[in-house]
């Protein structure tokens, strides 16, 4: 009951949100009808249709996000219409008169006014405002939805998205109610219908120019005075007595694991990276641990048809879960890509199960490239939604569980490392499978390079840190983060280890900060062999060039993979990027990546 009061209360406050200010021409332009007949169509409209847009988001996958920006466009068009019809009287009597000569014909619908073409007109308009409308989504939304994508489509979702929906439409109902007041004093007072009809035309073509520009969610959210994000997180933390979204667990300076916290309702961000300690000397029991769950929950399937537990019966089996701008998924993946080549004769199966972290892992065409970047031609099964995650009650990335040929999960590993181990527990399953000619051990010195060399363990005292507000530690700003607007930072000159900050003009969401002027930076004082930055570029896919250096000099033998030695480089596709590789003895560093362009996305520092 709790959360659907938020949910309803969350859809309430949207419409504060600045990405909703082009939409309220096109609801005020009902507003001097009656209500019943224009107004609650028009509201039936938007709510059911945002309703059915976020029940797609949340069950759907990727694709719905591609469907639901042709439905945008598609309402684009529609409201255009309907302004020229409100500045252009001649339009809109050419525009409706099949509809007025239909309307003619069915006496008993022309005797009552019209009041059928009008209420349905409005229902349209209402499910044109809801396909524009669901994109402006605050903090308890993000919840709601994360929650059906961890445990998939339930009744309790359904009814989180309607109180939601139900919310909007109250503070829409009430700003209709309100506006149709305030335009009918008006028409009384000045008498000019006709030209109050024309400017809100024209506010709504103004309105239809804002969303086709993008500046619904770009330029007004800079200008807006309403934090909306703050609000909701207040009204979240009053209702639940103080307490805040559990943070997914990381891995801590020493890199020693630590428990994960991945409940639906509560953690937003979905389970967390996790490196496990080498323990070669435990001995090679391998208990049955459960059955093989269904893998029918994937969205697709790369490098191979579908696969069912029925059609690996007899394989031995390893299912590797990881996202592909994951450090410790990178770090493991040559191990797994060796054991898939060397014993793929012998029987042995691996599947890579992509769970995506942060959102741009969620599209499909981003993992089918980075396989291929990656060389992974093994199957891998897309786990959007959770499912297979679910099925085995997984936790971690990376996370390794080995079948045995009768379909019994045998052994698990989380993390990286114990490679030897685990390539034991191949070859012994593959052995109980009738497959003895096991061979040689995968060598380290053979398996892993560039980004996927292990971690330097000893000397690395820097923490994976999040960039965006949900999950970031150690900003050292005084002042903290802005949350889901642009704030001009200024980064302080002396850092301690560990701290990190921003300047010039950023957007921080929840999951990555984004730059909103043309040259921007980020500094860190880290203290590892090798530093990472997941990035990705602007919405618009335009390529955005960086600058690196460490304690205020070009990084010279010191750069990474993506960077040049005079710390040149550029942010191409959204994935994780080496900028820092050290040689000889590790020590505190000032990190200062410097961007010459608009747009990127920043979302985590990594370490090794």
């Amino acid at each position: 009951m709790l959360l659907i009061v938020l949910a309803y209360l969350g859809g309430a406050l949207t419409i504060l949100s600045p990405c909703i200010l082009p939409v309220l021409p096109f609801v005020f332009s009902r507003a001097d009808q009656p209500f019943v007949r224009s107004g609650l169509p028009l509201l039936a409209g938007m709510a059911i249709t945002f309703a059915a847009v976020a029940t797609l988001a949340a069950v759907g996958g990727g694709w719905v996000t591609q469907a639901n920006q042709y439905g945008r466009w598609l309402a684009v068009a529609l409201l255009a219409i309907f302004g020229l019809t409100l500045l252009l009287p001649s339009f809109a009597e050419r525009l409706m008169r099949p509809f007025v000569s239909a309307g003619n014909r069915l006496s008993e619908f022309a005797q009552a006014d019209g009041q059928q073409v009008r209420a349905s007109s409005s229902f349209l308009l209402g499910i044109a405002t809801g396909l524009l409308w669901a994109p402006c989504a605050g903090p308890i939304l993000g919840l709601v939805l994360t929650g059906a994508a961890l445990r998939g489509a339930s009744v309790g979702t359904t009814l989180l998205l309607v109180a939601y929906a139900a919310g909007a439409a109250t503070s829409l109902a009430v700003a209709l109610l309100i506006g149709g007041r305030v335009f009918a004093a008006m028409k009384r007072s000045l008498g000019a219908g006709e030209w109050i009809r024309r400017g809100i035309g024209a506010a709504m073509l103004l309105g239809v120019v804002a969303i086709s520009l993008g500046l619904d969610t770009g330029v007004l959210a800079r200008v807006s005075t309403v934090a909306t994000g703050g609000i909701e997180q207040k009204l979240v933390d009053t209702l639940s007595g103080g307490t805040t979204p559990a943070k997914a667990a990381n891995n801590n300076a020493n890199n020693t694991p630590t428990p994960a916290q991945t409940t639906a309702a509560t953690d937003a961000t979905g389970p967390a990276m996790m490196r496990a300690a080498a323990n070669t000397d435990a001995p090679l029991s391998l208990p049955v641990e459960g059955e093989l769950p269904s893998l029918s929950g994937a969205v697709q399937w790369l490098n191979s048809p579908p696969l069912t537990a029925q059609d690996l019966r007899g394989k031995v089996v390893l299912v590797d879960f990881w996202t592909y701008s994951c450090i410790n998924c990178l770090r493991s993946l040559p191990y797994v890509k060796a054991w898939a080549q060397k014993y793929r004769d012998q029987g042995l199966v691996v599947i890579g199960v992509h769970a995506p972290e942060f959102a741009f892992e969620r599209n499909v065409d981003n993992v089918k490239r980075a396989t291929h970047d990656l060389g992974v031609d093994y199957p891998v099964a897309i786990d959007n939604n959770y499912a297979i995650w679910r099925a085995f009650g997984n936790q971690y990335w990376p996370a390794h569980y080995f079948i045995d040929a009768k379909g019994q999960i045998r052994f698990h590993h989380f993390g990286e490392g114990d490679y030897a181990h685990s390539e034991q527990v191949i070859q012994q399953l593959l052995a109980e499978a009738g497959h003895a000619n096991a061979g040689t051990m995968v060598s380290d010195e053979t398996v892993a390079k560039g980004v996927q060399m292990a971690a330097d363990n000893a000397d690395m005292q820097s923490p994976e840190t999040y960039v965006g507000y949900e999950r970031a530690e150690n900003f050292a700003d005084r002042g903290g983060e802005s949350h889901d607007r642009v704030h001009t930072y200024t980064a302080p000159a002396l850092l301690g280890l560990n701290q990190w900050g921003l300047a010039g003009a950023w957007n921080v969401g929840s999951e990555q900060a984004t730059l909103a002027a043309s040259t921007g930076t980020i500094v860190y004082r880290f203290h590892a062999r090798d530093l990472h930055l997941v990035l990705g570029p602007g919405k618009d896919n335009k390529p955005v060039r960086f600058r690196v250096s460490i304690d205020g000099a070009a990084p010279g033998n010191a750069h990474g993979s993506d960077v040049m030695p005079d710390g040149t480089g550029t942010v191409i596709e959204q994935r994780l990027y080496q900028l820092v590789r050290q040689s000889g003895d590790v020590k505190d560093h000032t990190f200062t990546i410097e961007f010459l362009d608009p747009g990127v996305e920043a979302y985590a520092f990594t370490f090794g």
